[in-house]
C-alpha cells in the first residue's frame, strides 16, 4: 500500500499556468461548488416548496455549466499540450468523466431556463443526483493525478 508520506517521484510540470500556478487547479473549485449546490438547492425546493430555490438551482447550474466549460478548456488544455499527462490512464478517465459532467451540468441547466420548478421532479434531481456523482468521481480522479501522480506539483529543484 502506498503512503503519501513516503517519497515520492518528481511530478509533471503544468503546461497551462498563470506565474507557475496551475490553471485548472485553481479553476475547478467554480464548478465543483456550483454543481454540487444545485442538488442542496434542489432539495431545498422539494423540501419547502419555495420558488426561491428554484431560482437558485437555475443560477447555480448556469454558473456550474459556464465554469465547468471554462475549467474544462484549461485541463483539455493541459492534457493536450503535455505528453506527460497524455500517457496516464487516470488523466483520460478523469477527461470523459468531466466530459459527462459538463454534458449533464448543461442539460440541467438547459432544462431550467424555460421555467425554472416546472421539471425540478423528477428531471432536475436526476440531473442534479448525477452531477453530484459526476463530481465526486471527477474529484476523485483528479485527486489521484495530482496525489499520486504528481501532475501539476512542482519539484523541488523548481521551487526556486
Amino acid at each position: 500500500m502506498k503512503h503519501y508520506a513516503d517519497p515520492v517521484p518528481h511530478g509533471t510540470t503544468t503546461g497551462v499556468h498563470f506565474f507557475g500556478h496551475p490553471a485548472h487547479a485553481m479553476l475547478v473549485p467554480f464548478p465543483i461548488a456550483f454543481l454540487m449546490a444545485v442538488l442542496a438547492s434542489d432539495i431545498a425546493w422539494w423540501y419547502w416548496s419555495d420558488p426561491f430555490w428554484a431560482r437558485m438551482s437555475l443560477w447555480l447550474a448556469g454558473a456550474g455549466a459556464v465554469t465547468g466549460i471554462v475549467a474544462g478548456i484549461a485541463g483539455t488544455w493541459e492534457l493536450l499540450l503535455v505528453r506527460d499527462i497524455r500517457r496516464r490512464a487516470a488523466a483520460w478517465s478523469h477527461f470523459v468523466v468531466a466530459v459527462m459532467l459538463l454534458s449533464v451540468g448543461v442539460a440541467n441547466w438547459g432544462m431550467r431556463v424555460a421555467d425554472a420548478e416546472a421539471l425540478i421532479v423528477p428531471f432536475g434531481m436526476y440531473l442534479s443526483g448525477l452531477g453530484a456523482l459526476l463530481v465526486s468521481v471527477a474529484g476523485w480522479l483528479g485527486g489521484t493525478l495530482v496525489f499520486e501522480h504528481r501532475v501539476g506539483v512542482l519539484n523541488a529543484d523548481e521551487e526556486d
